[in-house]
């Protein structure tokens, strides 16, 4: 037996969040308590969900929501701080990420209520102004004032920052080196205790089993993929995709199979890679360049699923179809 393995054992904490489950894996000492660790992290993922979701009525957000539009309401830091990232990626992919859509996302079933017809073709009618040119923030006084009539909704943001929220909480314990995740939705920090970098998989686009399309090696970064083969629902027929198109207030039909991005942080990484879904695989190639962004884009043809990719972190060193550590702890 290794001295490292002496001195060495593994934790893996989760939990329940935001209808799936957040994950934890690091190593610590045999003697360390890992009881107050797995609390302070529920209790973090908790707050986001508390303040984001749009399946709570009393969230931060639901309230806000509520609110007609030219009142100044109070918010919490924490969704402050998403709200403010949410819209200056939507300044900087010209409007395909959009934190504005909820009353698309709720027309078309993918809220806490079922698909309605009639709410269907006002969202496919309606004249829409992106969430970043009317929603203004006064972050010194925490106060935001809507413009004019608009339903955010925080979905393609939320985990990744529950994500960064797990990390930052651990690093509050001194736990520097860790895997932390919710989903699919993953963060690298520090090193493995072997000296490796962290080992995560990229899901193949298959909505029939979960496998590994290619292996990521991450340190100190965060990664997010948005797909169309997940959380879809069935309508005349077709499988329609959760993520929606702000120029057309309906699901994305013609898209890449997936985007994968890789980010400084995870709300960053889900921002983006639902941006880059949005755009496809043209624009979005051509926007994740000009940004600087490493991204990974799944496309299905006749032939299969075809990559296409940008940044250094996405070439074949990095990305292989070798075995991996399990990215979600159970």
């Amino acid at each position: 037996m290794s001295k490292m393995s002496i001195e060495t054992e593994r934790q893996a904490l989760n939990g329940p969040t935001m209808g799936t489950r957040w994950s934890a894996l690091f190593y610590t000492t045999e003697a360390f308590d890992r009881g107050p660790v797995r609390d302070a992290l529920q209790t973090a993922v908790d707050e986001v969900d508390a303040q984001m979701s749009t399946w709570k009525p009393d969230s931060n957000l639901m309230r806000l929501n509520a609110v007609p539009p030219g009142t100044w309401v109070k918010v919490p830091k924490r969704l402050m701080e998403v709200l403010a990232l949410g819209l200056d990626i939507g300044r900087a992919s010209g409007g395909a990420f959009d934190i504005g859509m909820g009353d698309v996302v709720a027309a078309w079933g993918f809220g806490p209520v079922a698909a309605d017809q009639h709410l269907i073709r006002n969202a496919l009618d309606a004249v829409r102004q992106p969430a970043h040119t009317v929603l203004e923030l006064d972050v010194p006084s925490a106060r935001v004032r809507k413009a004019m009539p608009i339903t955010l909704d925080l979905n393609g943001i939320a985990k990744g920052y529950g994500v960064d929220r797990l990390a930052e909480t651990l690093h509050e314990f001194g736990i520097s080196s860790a895997l932390v995740g919710i989903d699919g939705e993953m963060r690298a920090c520090g090193l493995r205790p072997d000296g490796q970098a962290w080992a995560i998989a990229i899901e193949a686009p298959d909505p029939d089993r979960r496998a590994p399309h290619s292996l990521l090696a991450l340190q100190d970064a965060a990664v997010a993929t948005s797909g169309d083969y997940r959380h879809r629902i069935v309508a005349s027929g077709s499988h329609l995709s959760h993520t929606m198109d702000p120029t057309t207030g309906a699901p994305l039909r013609s898209s890449p199979a997936s985007v994968t991005v890789v980010a400084r942080n995870c709300a960053e990484a889900d921002a983006w890679a639902t941006a880059l879904m949005v755009l496809g695989a043209e624009a979005g190639h051509e926007l994740a360049m000009r940004c600087g962004l490493d991204a990974l884009f799944l496309m299905r043809d006749a032939n299969g699923v075809q990559t296409r990719t940008v940044g250094p972190l996405f070439d074949d060193r990095a990305a292989s179809r070798a075995g991996v550590e399990r990215s979600v702890v159970t």
